[in-house]
């Protein structure tokens, strides 16, 4: 018996559907590594103060996570689920883009917690609209992990784009205190509407069978019993808090151990995304041969082993540098694309369990890890480096530059490698996959279609247009 033939998206609807990573990769890294010091240097707020209002409002938006996710889990509109809020996100991120962006000295701390509650809100509801809205874009296992590398291929162009805007000002004629990260702020301004705007028009938001059930704080908990999501959380945790921290230590491991300077670093830092960049579809051809988990996990081993040899680079030596932070740059763009793949097959575990599309509520788990291994790098990574006898203040000091060197290649190797080691047990295989997916077109077909069906493909179900067919690409 012949399968039905698996609906494949085109690359112009996965370039749309990616295209706003291109804003929103560039709004998430000056919030990490440019306004902090923006914020303390050239506008006048403490140390203090501006690390006390990011703490604070990560954690604040951390709890924001399950309850938008719940609301999205449950809204019902004739735009769609995810699709509307999606388009909610839109002023609330411009607004708030302006205002972090574009302030002037002479701001208060009020004035920044604001900016950063709106921001992160709209982060939130957009970072997990679009996650939820790529999942149903096809239950295929393998379309999801393509749909999947195009937007990981839309977030490192975006962040490769924002991190030469500063580098491009002096080459314009234009220059001065804060000029960079205005820019970076008026390159979001400009691509959030297009960009959005265009996903929003031509991508389509399938629907999806499912009751219509509570779907808050209480559900997202119970998620964290079922052994799949369990794994791919552990996963995430691991395999997202390794690069975390060699991003955390990058500037003070190239500059003090290796002796490079700081526009050098700089380029290593480009020189890195750019494998990642490389690194998307060559992981996503590989989870077609190997499965979504073994292609992780073979990742997992490769970007620990390149990140060892790290600590084999000659001093200010850019092209071994550059050759091995490509290489680094490779296997680190699998975590992102494929994890996030595998938590859409999860929700389809859930579905035909529950009953319930829990697509919003997986999400936000998954944006949790994110939050939490992003924070551990810091608050965790830089106290223990200062009681192991770093300082990084001191210049031509050799004081705990071995343990610099150990945090920034050691333990974001062993974590890979305990991540690996978890995903080699995943049990939703591309097998059990295509069960549940057959097994869920059976419950959401109409009954009549059911018995008017059957007598055409005996046991195999019909799928509809949304719901398409379970089987793999053929090769």
């Amino acid at each position: 018996m012949t399968a039905q033939p698996v609906e494949r998206r085109s690359n112009w609807t996965l370039a749309a559907l990616a295209a706003p990573c291109l804003p929103l990769a560039g709004l998430g890294l000056p919030l990490v590594v440019y306004l902090p010091a923006y914020y303390t240097s050239e506008l006048g707020l403490s140390l203090t103060a501006v690390g006390t209002a990011f703490g604070a409002v990560r954690l604040l938006d951390m709890a924001f996570d399950p309850y938008i996710g719940g609301v999205m889990d449950r809204t019902r509109s004739r735009f769609g689920r995810f699709k509307l809020w999606f388009a909610i996100s839109i002023p609330i991120l411009m607004l708030a883009t302006y205002m972090l962006f574009m302030a002037k000295p002479g701001v208060t701390a009020l004035y920044l917690w604001a900016g950063l509650l709106v921001i992160y809100a709209g982060v939130s509801i957009s970072g997990l609209s679009q996650l939820a809205w790529a999942a149903v874009l096809s239950p295929n296992y393998d379309q999801r992990s393509r749909i999947y590398g195009w937007w990981q291929a839309g977030n490192v162009v975006g962040m490769i784009l924002v991190l030469t805007l500063p580098a491009l000002l002096p080459v314009l004629g234009l220059g001065g205190s804060g000029m960079g990260v205005q820019a970076m702020g008026w390159f979001v301004l400009i691509l959030l509407p297009i960009t959005m705007g265009l996903a929003l028009l031509t991508v389509p938001e399938p629907q999806v069978t499912s009751e219509r059930r509570k779907s808050g704080f209480r559900e997202y908990l119970a998620l964290f019993k079922r052994p799949t999501v369990v794994r791919v959380l552990l996963a995430d945790l691991l395999i997202g808090t390794g690069p975390a921290i060699t991003g955390a230590l990058f500037f003070f491991f190239f500059e003090r151990v290796k002796g490079f300077e700081k526009t050098e670093a700089s380029i290593l830092l480009l020189i890195y995304f750019v494998g990642g960049l490389v690194g998307a579809p060559i992981w996503t051809w590989l989870s077609y041969r190997m499965s979504k988990h073994k292609a992780l996990a073979l990742s997992c081993v490769v970007y620990a082993g390149m990140t060892m040899c790290a600590l084999a680079i000659p001093q200010g030596n850019m092209v071994l540098g550059g050759l091995l932070m490509f290489a680094i740059g490779v296997p680190y763009a699998a975590g992102a694309f494929l994890l996030r793949a595998m938590m859409a097959d999860v929700g389809d575990e859930e579905r035909l369990a529950s009953g319930v599309d829990r697509m919003g509520l997986l999400y936000a788990i998954l944006a949790g890890t994110v939050k939490v291994g992003s924070a551990a790098a810091v608050f965790v990574t830089f106290p223990l480096l200062q009681a192991m006898g770093f300082d990084p203040t001191a210049r031509g000091v050799d004081d705990g530059l071995g343990s610099l060197a150990l945090m920034f290649a050691a333990i974001p190797a062993a974590m890979s490698l305990g991540a690996g080691w978890i995903l080699l047990k995943f049990p939703l295989t591309p097998e059990r996959h295509a069960e549940i997916r057959a097994e869920l077109a059976r419950r959401d077909l109409p009954e009549t279609e059911l018995a008017e069906a059957a007598p055409e493909i005996g046991a195999e179900p019909r799928f509809t247009e949304e719901i398409h067919a379970a089987a793999r690409p053929a090769e």
